[in-house]
């Protein structure tokens, strides 16, 4: 042994020996690493397949090749092809066929010309991925880097390699890609005749061209399925029909079902460096291809009104999934209806769809009861002064009244109360990701349309509240905070949910919001409409921008969440580009498309609680409230304001007179509870609600008792400031001031700054004119009493 070891170092002192070892070493070392990293480099391009694995679109790889990403699953039909053709002994050689080379080089020699180059398909993958000119030296690297390639990868891979990467002809790379372009299937579908074909053209792509050369491309696809019959891989009647199948004659255009989607995951795979570029989506083709075909049947008739985009996209609840993408018309003709812009992604003014959040978000923190009243009068908040859509008013209306019949001015007394702060970080934690601007920019506008969403955003948002009332029993009355999360358009992986106590909205909050929304007045006629809703149990909410810029409708069942954008995206309004009459009909018809069912949310009974409602008021039952009934709210409904509106008031015996102790006998009074609203707000509530009954006067005698101000100025509040605009002749116009007061038939007197300006009986409105500047309004009733405001006039030629 000892002979041994110092025989070896004697033999390492040789210099022939150390080089040699030390070569051999260097060609061990160049062998193992002699492969790319990686293999393939070259830019793909990226395709989306829908939920069963079929194309549903494709676009050309940055170097203007049409190379579909690698695909792991080669069709046996292909297999057998293309080894039948370019190497029969594949899978038996080590990277290398001898027998094969050796022919080559006879060939070559005996025609004085290379005929044949006796590559392996291994060897050709190494040369499609080193790109090497075909050189003795590089046919010599060739044949190594396959013996290493056949060391690392089975032979299923490598025939992978070949089949994503070899050229079948002009711009297409890939069996996956020349199958689409020259055949629209995918190679899966392919006929032998079909597959016989693609397997000929990477053998000699500049030469046998689709379109050129096509007998050369027949007689070649002939003799392989000849080779297929004689090798016993196919019959000979399915050989002879093969034969009689066309070749392929031009490229055909792939199919381009959801192109905005496409355009989407471009943009998303962008921001993610090493993302794949090819992806099984969640879409479903046939609703794509439906709803596709209805946003377009409502674009034909919108565009007579320059109305010139439309887009739609339909959620499943429980993933999130996006089921259908249709982010706008699919006009490439006509490149003025800009249908290339994907409306779904793109921020817009959403109008009035973020009044649903507010109205659960103050149930949520019992601010108000499902029916409370809210306030509908004239209103001016800081300039700030919201009308509603038909510019009447109610004095006040029940919140989910308010909510399905999208009042603006209700809205904003809610948000006022609620403050635009707290809905605007609201709005953060539920998925807004578009509010770019701090809150004050927005105030008290943002439950109006002041701010932009996205309609991918906002339909997330809806799906996020029906999950989280589908998800309280099952998760035992407790909230998963990932419940809220924008839609996908690929499923992750399924995680646990991380269940918490408490939600950002409460389950029972939103179920109340849901039920509001379900009960607003379909548009169309009325007939079809009651006959559409008996099918489908539907909450849905529309919106419209100012302006007329953006109609939108948002609709929810326990299984889909539907939203459609209608407009233009240049951002043109138009006269009628309303939520509820451009986007709500497209709405419906999408919502037919899915199953149909009655399922309605579960109620989450387990968050809520019992309690006496005054039935006037909707607020928790006061001490003066005899009209009361149980109700089911949410458990934070216990912390609701009681009544502020029922009141004892003090009645002569025949209840004609309010009266005090002054004027009748204390045994004669009669006492009784009076459902009694502000002067202002009583002034436009009992012209709509005839039961409603406005206090007796005080009896004569009575009237020195301080039962508060009876009188109310409407317009302008205290410290507002208005605009007088100027008529045609220059001169400044007049503005109409209102005024409310108990008392039927009792005058009042106007003073503009202490002048006399008028006096009014019954109807209390004056239309005055005052200059720019500040003024005192002094209001004084046939009793006496007086009211007075400051108001401000802006001088427009002032900034």
């Amino acid at each position: 042994m000892q002979f041994s070891v110092q025989y070896v170092k004697h033999q390492f002192k040789k210099p022939k020996v150390i080089i040699i070892t030390a070569i051999l070493l260097a060609l061990a070392i160049w062998f193992a690493l002699c492969l790319p990293s990686p293999l393939f480099n070259s830019p793909t391009s990226y395709v989306i397949d829908d939920d069963a694995g079929q194309l549903l679109g494709a676009s050309i790889a940055a170097d203007g090749q049409w190379r579909f990403p690698y695909n792991d699953s080669v069709p046996e039909k292909f297999k057998q092809c293309i080894i039948a053709f370019e190497d029969k002994r594949f899978l038996h050689h080590p990277g290398f066929d001898a027998l094969a080379f050796s022919r080559a080089i006879r060939q070559n020699i005996r025609t004085g010309r290379v005929t044949s180059g006796g590559s392996t398909l291994t060897m050709q993958v190494m040369r499609l991925a080193t790109r090497h000119k075909r050189t003795v030296l590089n046919k010599i690297g060739e044949i190594f880097m396959a013996l290493r390639l056949e060391l690392g990868y089975s032979k299923n891979e490598i025939l992978a390699m070949y089949a994503s990467n070899a050229p079948f002809g002009s711009n297409v790379i890939g069996l996956d890609a020349a199958s689409w372009r020259y055949f629209g299937r995918g190679p899966d579908k392919l006929s032998w005749g079909e597959m016989a074909a693609l397997a000929v053209l990477p053998n000699s792509p500049s030469l046998v061209h689709p379109g050129k050369n096509r007998l050369t491309l027949l007689k070649k696809r002939n003799l392989l399925l000849n080779r297929l019959y004689k090798q016993g891989i196919i019959d000979s009647t399915t050989a002879k029909l093969a034969e009689f199948e066309p070749v392929p004659d031009k490229p055909v255009a792939l199919p381009q079902l959801a192109p905005h989607l496409l355009q989407r995951f471009k943009a998303d795979s962008r921001n993610r460096p090493q993302a794949l570029t090819r992806i099984t989506t969640t879409i479903k083709t046939n609703l794509q291809q439906q709803v596709a075909g209805i946003i377009e049947q409502h674009h034909q008739a919108l565009k007579g009104n320059d109305i010139n985009n439309i887009a739609a996209i339909v959620l499943d609840v429980e993933t999130g999934a996006t089921l259908a993408y249709a982010g706008n018309i699919a006009h490439r003709d006509a490149p003025e209806m800009e249908s290339d812009v994907d409306v779904i992604n793109a921020p817009r003014s959403p109008g009035s769809t973020l009044k649903p959040l507010l109205y659960a978000s103050m149930l949520h923190d019992g601010l108000i009861l499902p029916n409370s009243l809210i306030p509908d009068v004239p209103t001016q908040i800081s300039g700030y002064h919201p009308e509603n859509f038909d510019l009447s008013y109610d004095g006040a209306v029940p919140a989910a009244n308010a909510l399905s019949r999208s009042l603006n001015v209700p809205a904003v007394k809610m948000l006022q109360q609620y403050k635009y702060e707290r809905f605007y970080d609201m709005l953060k934690k539920a998925g807004v990701t578009t509010l770019k601007q701090p809150a004050d920019h927005y105030g008290l506008s943002l439950i109006l349309g002041g701010g932009e969403n996205t309609l991918w955003e906002l339909a997330g948002m809806y799906a996020g509240m029906a999950r989280v009332v589908n998800h309280y029993h099952k998760y035992g009355g407790k909230y998963d905070a990932t419940d809220y999360n924008p839609p996908v358009y690929k499923l992750p992986g399924k995680e646990e949910p991380m269940l918490e106590k408490n939600g950002l909205l409460d389950a029972g909050s939103l179920y109340y919001t849901l039920q509001a929304m379900e009960e607003v007045m379909r548009p169309g006629e009325e007939m079809l409409w009651q006959q559409f809703s008996s099918t489908q149990r539907i909450a849905w909410k529309t919106g419209t921008s100012f302006g007329f810029r953006d109609g939108w409708a948002i609709g929810i069942t326990p299984k889909y969440v539907v939203g459609v954008w209608v407009g233009n995206t240049d951002g043109e309004g138009r006269p009628g580009l309303t939520g509820i009459n451009t986007a709500a009909p497209a709405l419906f018809e999408i919502f037919r498309l899915l199953p149909a069912t009655r399922d309605w949310f579960a109620m989450p009974t387990g968050e809520m609680v019992k309690i006496s409602i005054c039935k006037q008021s909707g607020y928790r039952a006061g001490q003066y409230c005899n009209d009361t009934e149980e109700q089911l709210v949410p458990k934070t409904g216990l912390k609701a304001p009681a009544c502020p509106w029922h009141r004892l008031v003090h009645l002569s015996p025949d209840e004609k007179y309010q009266v005090t102790g002054n004027c009748e006998l204390p045994e004669s009074i009669v006492n009784k509870s009076w459902f009694v609203l502000p002067p202002s707000i009583e002034y436009y509530y009992k012209a709509k609600n005839y039961q409603y009954h406005v206090l007796p006067p005080f009896k004569p005698g009575c009237g020195d008792a301080d039962y508060g101000n009876p009188m109310e100025l409407i317009y302008p509040k205290e410290n507002a400031k208005i605009y007088v605009p100027l008529e045609a002749d220059g001169k400044r116009g007049r503005v109409v001031f209102n005024a409310a007061h108990r008392q039927p038939g009792i005058k009042i007197f106007w003073h503009l700054d202490d002048k006399y300006a008028g006096e009014t009986t019954a109807f209390h409105q004056v239309a005055l004119n005052p200059s720019a500047g500040k003024h005192k309004l002094t209001l004084v009733d046939a009793s006496g009493n007086t009211l007075s405001a400051y108001f401000e006039v802006l001088d427009k030629n002032k900034k």
